[in-house]
C-alpha cells in the first residue's frame, strides 16, 4: 500500500455556495407534490443538535455512553420568498395582496445545491443536492429600517424544525444529500427532473425511499 500523501492536484476540495432553492408543500397525505422556485436565498445553515453522550456508571467506573437522539433543524435566509411559503409562515390570503398573520404554520420541504469545488475546475467541479423534509418555520423577526447612503436589502430569516420521515433499513430522517462528483450522472438527472420538473409533471420531493432507489442498481 502507498504512503498517505496531502494537497495533491485535484484533491483540494471545498463547497461554496447556495443556489436553486425550491419550496415543496404536502397535499392531505403528506406526499411533497408541488414545488415553487425560491428566488433570493442568500444562505442555509444546517444545525443539528442532540446525539449527546450519556455516561452510565456501573462498578465503579464508567461502564459505557448511552447517545441521545439527534435532531436536525437550521436556518434560512433570503431577500425574498415564494407567495406560497406564506402558509409556512403564519399566513392566510383571503384576497390576492391581502395577507393575514398569525396563523396555523403549514409544514414544508425545501431542496438546494451548494457548490462542491476543487484547485482544478473551481466551483465547476460539482455540487451536492440537499433535501430536507418535515419542515416548519418559527416565527422570525423583520427589521425594517429607513433608506440612507448605504441602503442594503432586508434579508429574511426563518429558524425550522423538523420532523423526521421513514427510511427503510435506516433510521428516520430529515436530511439527504447527493454529491455530483460521486453518483452516476443519468441518476442525477432523473433526480432533477423530479426535484425541478418539465413540461408534463410538477416539481416534486421524492420521499428518502425514492430517492435512494434512484441510485440503486
Amino acid at each position: 500500500m502507498p504512503p498517505l500523501t496531502w494537497d495533491d492536484v485535484g484533491e483540494k476540495v471545498y463547497e461554496t455556495g447556495v443556489d436553486h432553492g425550491v419550496l415543496y408543500l404536502p397535499d392531505v397525505a403528506g406526499v411533497y407534490n408541488t414545488g415553487f422556485a425560491w428566488n433570493g436565498l442568500t444562505t442555509v445553515t444546517e444545525s443539528p443538535s442532540g446525539a449527546d453522550p450519556n455516561p452510565q456508571f456501573a462498578d465503579n467506573i464508567k461502564y459505557l455512553n448511552l447517545t441521545s437522539a439527534e435532531e436536525f433543524g437550521g436556518t434560512i435566509e433570503a431577500f425574498t420568498y415564494p407567495e406560497e411559503f406564506g402558509q409556512c409562515d403564519g399566513t392566510a390570503l383571503p384576497h390576492p395582496g391581502v395577507a393575514v398573520g398569525q396563523q396555523g404554520r403549514k409544514m414544508f420541504g425545501l431542496s438546494y445545491r451548494t457548490k462542491v469545488g476543487n484547485d482544478v475546475d473551481g466551483v465547476d467541479f460539482g455540487y451536492k443536492l440537499h433535501l430536507i423534509y418535515g419542515c416548519q418555520a418559527a416565527p422570525s423577526e423583520k427589521a425594517y429600517a429607513t433608506i440612507n447612503d448605504s441602503p442594503a436589502a432586508i434579508n429574511f430569516s426563518w429558524a425550522i424544525t423538523t420532523t423526521p420521515v421513514p427510511v427503510t433499513g435506516y433510521k428516520p430522517t430529515a436530511l439527504i444529500v447527493v454529491d455530483s462528483t460521486v453518483v452516476d450522472p443519468a441518476d442525477l438527472t432523473a433526480l432533477e427532473t423530479l426535484l425541478y420538473g418539465q413540461a408534463a409533471t410538477e416539481a416534486a420531493l421524492p420521499t428518502p425511499d425514492a430517492v435512494i432507489a434512484l441510485f440503486g442498481p
